[in-house]
């Protein structure tokens, strides 16, 4: 079973509805909602710039559901990621995001899990707010 076709189109459609996103009438002005966009689409956008270097196995734009499949480094091949990334406001907010990262090992008997360094999903969530600001800036600056 593959997810590859519907996930183009509604990664197609999530680049269709983020560049048309217009400015919410709000008194927040980091607040930014495409018509058809549950979350707000800087975190979203950030979000998927971010982790465009992974797999994806689930996105729920609607939701604020991006779901990684595992991603395993050329150098470092006996160890693999997967990251869950969860927007949980429409406002451009610290605490609108949630990521959560899982590791895997390769042993004899196949793949383990092991212990993710809990500053990684930090400065994942670091990151993707950094540039979720950049995003909010550059449309401002636009305006």
């Amino acid at each position: 079973m593959t997810f590859k076709p519907a996930i183009a189109a509604v990664l197609a459609t999530t680049l269709i509805l983020s560049g048309c996103a217009s400015k919410s009438k709000s008194s927040s002005n980091s607040q930014n909602i495409s018509p058809n966009m549950g979350v707000n689409t800087f975190l979203w956008r950030a979000s998927m710039e971010t982790l465009n270097f992974m797999p994806l196995a689930q996105v729920d734009p609607f939701g604020g559901v991006i779901i990684t499949d595992w991603y395993a480094n050329q150098t470092v091949p006996n160890e693999r990621f997967k990251a869950n990334v969860y927007i949980l406001d429409t406002n451009l907010r610290a605490d609108g995001l949630k990521v959560s990262i899982f590791k895997q090992t390769k042993t004899a008997a196949g793949w383990a899990d092991a212990t993710v360094d809990a500053d990684t999903a930090r400065k994942i969530e670091n990151s993707i707010l950094t540039r979720a600001r950049e995003l909010f800036i550059a449309t401002t600056d636009a305006q």
